[in-house]
């Protein structure tokens, strides 16, 4: 018995050791307040370069809240352990970035630490910006802080236990994180370079566009760039794994980093509506190597395809019955807007906007119903750039028995398999995009 005691009793004491040794490891001092702003030490130039690197990293999108002042933050970010709000990132002294010297703005930059030295959730995507360089890290900051304040107190972000021990994200960061600018590869173009500094330093395309393990960590090789998630929609794969029926050509992915619309693939909607309004604000240089780079996972010997007639014999021959419920949904609802003339050439209808052909549309051949679903219920009420126009949402005209009628008819017209149990997967996105539960 005395034996059993020592032995938890020694067995306790070590645990307690190694969670002193843990906290002590990853305990990181709070850095001195910045009394005066130096805004007399940024260029114009450098603020310049700052404002273009800050779209180029789709700050805005992230620490605006809807209806809330640019970058004032309390934009809620689910997470499958709970909502993360992001800061303010303003300048305002009290609520915002304003007491931050450069050395506290490139720590959190580098290794997601704040001022006061707490570990940030990796909601913020520090495990990419740790690969900008210093000179545009600090035009980044030079332009921040050159910003008028916007005194905004955002909503706390408050997880459970464990996850609300910040310390513990020291774990993550050492299975996730290497700090520090990446040298350019050798034997690639300095456009393939450029492209892959704007992808996986500012531009993160990998937080959205990467599958995660069941730590949130971005799994790497093969799963790189193959697909993932961003507020409920998925991410398609950026690799030749796309579900897109057409391959990418490197016309189409310029196209759609100018636009935010590409006529053979689909329009930008959801989380990536402004994404794409953002790219479209980078020079052609940038925007021609972020396509040379992302291009590099795809197949480069594969055939782009005919577009009109892959939507030709998807229109022309009739799979269903011409009477079917689904069909006459879509005649109602949907054929005024996406319908397509290719004996005059055209994909799409033009009329009030670019009206993508649903033949061609990626969420339609994609195996989750999630994208065309919430495309569905949500529309798309703040497009990438106006001249695209907008969608209606359908969340109040059509129930959910009538969605998942209508886009199973329409993936049977396309000649592809009917999305099993859609209309409760439609339910649970009605109800996880409630606006009543997402207002902020």
């Amino acid at each position: 018995m005395k034996s059993a005691k020592k032995i938890i009793l020694g067995c306790a004491g070590l645990a307690v050791l190694a969670a002193a040794g843990f906290f002590a490891s990853t305990y990181r001092s709070e850095i001195a307040p910045l009394q005066t702003i130096p805004v007399q030490e940024f260029t114009a130039q450098q603020i310049a370069q700052g404002k273009m690197l800050v779209t180029m990293g789709d700050c805005a999108v992230c620490h605006t809240a809807k209806g809330g002042a640019e970058n004032a933050g309390g934009f809620p970010m689910p997470s499958p352990f709970g909502t993360i709000y992001s800061t303010n990132i303003t300048p305002d002294p009290e609520t915002g970035i304003g007491h931050w010297s450069y050395e506290a703005f490139e720590r959190a930059m580098r290794h997601g630490i704040d001022r006061e030295g707490r570990h940030l959730y990796p909601a913020f995507p520090y495990t990419a910006f740790t690969r900008v360089v210093d000179e545009d890290m600090r035009s980044i900051y030079a332009y921040l802080m050159s910003q008028a304040p916007v005194k905004s107190e955002a909503a706390k972000t408050d997880l459970g236990f464990p996850f609300n021990i910040r310390q513990g994200v020291a774990l993550w960061n050492w299975l996730n994180l290497t700090p520090g600018p990446v040298a350019p590869v050798a034997n690639q173009t300095p456009e393939w370079n450029r492209g892959a500094y704007i992808a996986e330093g500012l531009g993160h395309c990998s937080a959205c566009h990467s599958p995660r393990d069941s730590f949130a960590g971005e799994k790497k090789g093969i799963f790189h760039l193959a697909g993932g998630s961003a507020e409920g929609w998925d991410a398609p794969a950026l690799t030749s794994a796309t579900a897109s029926p057409l391959a990418w050509t490197s016309d189409d992915l310029l196209s759609y980093f100018r636009t935010g619309y590409s006529e053979r693939h689909g329009v930008a909607a959801g989380p990536m509506a402004p994404v794409a309004h953002g790219l479209a604000q980078l020079s052609d240089a940038d925007l021609r190597a972020l396509t040379t780079y992302i291009m590099s996972y795809k197949d480069e010997k594969a055939a782009p395809g005919d577009a009109h007639a892959f939507v030709q014999q998807a229109n022309d021959t009739l799979r269903v019955p011409a009477d079917a419920e689904g069909l006459r949904m879509f005649q109602g609802a949907c054929m005024s807007c996406h319908s397509a003339d290719t004996k005059q050439g055209l994909l799409a209808a033009t009329t009030f906007g670019s009206r993508p052909q649903m033949a061609l549309n990626t969420n339609m051949h994609a195996a989750s119903p999630n994208n065309a679903v919430l495309a569905v219920l949500e529309g798309i009420q703040t497009p990438a750039h106006p001249e695209l126009g907008t969608m209606p949402s359908f969340r109040y005209t059509l129930s959910d028995a009538q969605v998942a009628t209508m886009l199973n008819t329409m993936r049977t017209q396309y000649g592809l398999p009917e999305w099993q149990n859609l209309q409760a997967a439609v339910a649970k996105l009605r109800a996880d995009t409630d606006p009543a539960k997402t207002q902020h």
